[in-house]
């Protein structure tokens, strides 16, 4: 498999009649956003917006609902994330197609030097056909987080050598504040249990995405509007 060939599959996904939803998934530090970033800024070419970008992070509780409730420590989580909420507007995303008055529904974002959720932070416009949403629980056998899966036509599994994974997930902590030792007891004690949690996942995949895929070049691609129903998918 290459990556042109999840290009393809990416946008074999939708249908004339309704918007596609693609979930990435993976263990922290495994390159879903990079992933999803990549397949959105080719999809889309120089100047369409066929397809948008929801990531699952924009769910994130704030600090002071973590303190609250005894799990700012824990940050991270499953229970630390908006399960129902998310659910909720990739429901709203794939019923309303599009939305009403400007066609653009408003989902959250998250600020990652803040470490906060931002509501309204990314727009998805009416002209958006195929949805990619990126997150750690996206697989996850839990009551609250089955009904994102529910709402996901496949979810892809990214997945990258342990080492590797664990170097860049210590990086980005001390990027975003975070002194080297206290990097490194965060990544090895609450990120990995959460990594642990994503890792048991990995079988209900419907495709598991290694690094020497995302590393392959790609052919400049014409913007797809949507592909017909019975396009065959590239497995």
């Amino acid at each position: 498999m290459t990556f042109d060939d999840l290009l393809e599959r990416a946008a074999s996904l939708v249908r004339p009649d309704r918007r596609a939803i693609l979930g990435i998934t993976g263990s922290p530090g495994a390159g879903k956003t990079t992933l999803a970033e990549r397949l959105v800024r080719e999809l889309n070419g120089d100047d369409s917006r066929w397809v948008a970008q929801v990531p699952m992070d924009g769910f994130h509780l704030a600090d002071v609902e973590l303190e609250r409730l005894g799990r700012r420590d824990r940050k991270g989580a499953p229970d630390t994330f908006d399960a129902a909420g998310y659910a909720a507007l990739l429901r709203r995303l794939r019923d309303e197609d599009g939305g009403e008055d400007d066609g653009i529904v408003y989902a959250p974002g998250f600020e990652r030097t803040l470490e906060q959720p931002i509501a309204g932070a990314v727009p998805v416009p009416r002209t958006a056909r195929l949805i990619i949403t990126e997150g750690n629980y996206l697989l996850l056998r839990d009551a609250a987080w089955e009904r994102v899966r529910s709402q996901l036509d496949e979810v892809w599994f990214c997945e990258l050598d342990e080492s590797e994974r664990v170097r860049r997930l210590v990086a980005r902590h001390e990027e975003f504040g975070k002194d080297h030792d206290t990097a490194v007891a965060w990544v090895l004690g609450t990120d990995q249990r959460n990594a642990d949690l994503v890792a048991a996942t990995r079988a209900r995949a419907d495709l598991v995405v290694g690094p020497e895929v995302t590393a392959s070049g790609s052919a400049p691609r014409v913007p797809l509007v949507h592909r017909p129903p019975d396009s065959p998918s590239v497995r």
